[in-house]
């Protein structure tokens, strides 16, 4: 599997405009842009070559909602961009890793994701990215 870069890291909060004007205003971080997922307010802040996604439930079913609850606000992810999705999770399964999404799914500006199992990566959640490629639709 070719990892490229970590394409952002996650991080659940409870008030995404309070989080956003903070890294703003400690470290010049300006939002990018921000977009409606399924239960799901995401906001992208660009660092270099890579990103922070702000997380921030919508809902009570929200992952990033119920992460809060048990968490608090903290780390939620970290995402690898792939160049190829589906040999990366093919190469996974072939290793026996357990895998939260078969398949990839839409996630972000469009992008191809999955997720892996967190038991099989020591309680850690990692997400992959195939960037789409006729490039990003918000990124």
């Amino acid at each position: 599997m070719k990892i490229k870069r970590i394409e952002h890291i996650a991080v659940a909060v409870e008030d995404m405009d309070f989080m956003a004007k903070l890294l703003g205003d400690k470290f010049g971080l300006d939002l990018e842009y921000t977009e409606e997922r399924v239960a799901t307010r995401i906001g992208m802040l660009p660092v270099g070559e890579t990103y922070i996604e702000l997380l921030q439930g919508t809902t009570a079913e929200s992952g990033a909602t119920k992460w809060l609850k048990e968490k608090g606000q903290s780390l939620f992810h970290i995402c690898f961009e792939v160049e190829d999705i589906d040999a990366a999770l093919a190469e996974l399964k072939a290793k026996g890793t357990p895998l939260l999404n078969d398949e990839p799914i839409i996630g972000h500006a469009n992008c191809r994701i999955a997720f892996i199992d967190p038991k099989a990566t020591g309680n850690l959640l990692f997400e992959l990215a195939e960037m789409p490629k006729d490039g990003h639709s918000g990124h």
